[in-house]
């Protein structure tokens, strides 16, 4: 198979002849490399140990060999990424220098930041729009420009195709293997995750099956703001010895370095008149593929409404997996357009909203998720109440959908169903 050209690309294509060095960051298996090599003539991979000897007994090969050059796996290497450093401070000429990594640099190995030489962008699974299911009618960029958005388009793409897609996951090398082979392929990459890749980036794993009950916990409290705390009880729950408080945020903020943990921050505006807004993140996971596969529901399960929640009385599990799936194509929009996603919720639970986009001007797309085909006047309360506050700040109001038709309701709403919604 040729190379799927991703929404990344149109923004290296925009940046990358005009910034000297840019960190390509994600989870392993989004598909860092492949893209990466596209813009590459010279290629360092650090995953092999002849490569990692021969850069760190001469640091210089990366600036001597013909450029582009791309430094894949970079933090296997640290001083690697001071070399370019200073290689684009003698030089800044565009597209000198790309690297990739899947985790942060390991505890006690201090590097400079690379701020104003080293451009970060985080590329996240396959969204809905470069799965290639149907193609979209409604842009995330238009709906925030100043100008009215035609909502229109139909889809054939239903629940049970959401569902699978849900469970084919967004990582390339994954999503296209049979059944079987895949379900063998996402247990596999999690328990790499645990056995090796936390390991090797500095966390001693003295309990993995604490480790393993642990992330299925977090996978079960997807789509919410559930307590450390709440997520640590979930996941012993009936055992008296449970591990300390430390070595739980050990294990949260070294899956965060790994990006496996991708949760989406609380919304605060600034200069506006909301108050009392809770400042916890939501939780989800890089690929709601891996919570599926950690909680141990496969398609048919989702579709009866099997699996368990933590922390929340309302809503399905695949509700909550659908959330997370439109969540993680959104935020691969917004990135592509230089904006950022949070959430909103009040202190007192009253008002939540699942996704603010926020652009570079500070006007938002406010967004629910709704597992349905149809939207109600209470599906929309919170966002006509956001507009209120808001005014002239809020470009639009939007709810994501699993039905057919993509239109306006009367008042004003946009009703989009994920799979037209798109850059």
């Amino acid at each position: 198979m040729g190379y799927r050209r991703r929404i990344v690309d149109d923004l290296l294509d925009e940046l990358f002849p005009h910034l000297a060095a840019i960190s390509l960051e994600g989870a392993k298996g989004v598909g860092k490399t492949a893209t990466g090599t596209q813009r590459a003539t010279t290629v360092f991979s650090l995953t092999s140990s002849r490569e990692r000897e021969s850069l760190a007994a001469r640091p210089d090969y990366v600036v001597e060999a013909p450029a582009p050059v791309l430094i894949d796996e970079w933090q296997l290497l640290p001083e690697v990424w001071d070399r370019v450093r200073h290689a684009v401070d003698d030089d800044s000429t565009g597209g000198r220098f790309l690297l990739t990594g899947s985790a942060g640099v390991a505890p006690g190995v201090r590097i400079h930041s690379g701020a104003g030489r080293i451009v970060s962008i985080t590329m996240r699974p396959l969204s809905f729009a470069e799965r290639n299911l149907t193609s979209p009618t409604v842009s995330l960029g238009e709906l925030m420009s100043p100008s009215r958005t035609d909502v229109v388009g139909s889809s054939d793409v239903h629940l049970p195709d959401y569902v699978e897609e849900i469970i084919r996951s967004g990582l390339p090398g994954i999503r296209d293997l049979p059944p079987r082979a895949r379900r063998v392929q996402l247990d596999s990459y999690l328990a790499r995750i645990v056995e090796r890749e936390l390991p090797d980036n500095g966390l001693a794993v003295r309990r993995p099956a604490t480790l393993r009950a642990w992330l299925a916990a977090y996978a079960a409290a997807t789509a919410t703001d559930a307590s450390w705390s709440t997520i640590l009880d979930a996941a012993t729950a009936g055992e008296p010895d449970k591990p300390a408080r430390q070595t739980v945020d050990g294990y949260r903020d070294h899956l965060l370095r790994l990006f496996l943990l991708d949760p989406v921050p609380a919304w605060s505006p600034t200069f506006a008149p909301l108050k009392r807004l809770t400042a916890t993140p939501k939780h989800h996971l890089v690929d709601p593929a891996l919570a599926a596969r950690l909680v141990g529901v496969e398609t048919a399960g989702l579709l009866r409404g099997d699996g368990d929640r933590v922390s929340t009385s309302t809503g399905t599990w695949v509700g909550a997996l659908f959330e997370s799936l439109a969540t993680q194509s959104v935020r691969v929009y917004a990135a592509a357009m230089d904006a950022t996603v949070g959430h909103l919720r009040t202190r007192d639970t009253g008002r939540e909203i699942d996704l603010i986009v926020e652009g570079p001007d500070r006007r938002v797309v406010a967004i629910e998720v709704e597992l349905a085909a149809t939207v109600s006047d209470n599906d929309v309360r919170h966002l006509h109440w956001l507009r209120d506050k808001l005014g002239d700040r809020v470009a639009d109001l939007v709810v994501i959908t699993t039905g057919p038709h993509a239109y306006r309701r009367t008042d004003g709403v946009a009703v989009v169903p994920l799979a037209l919604f798109g850059p």
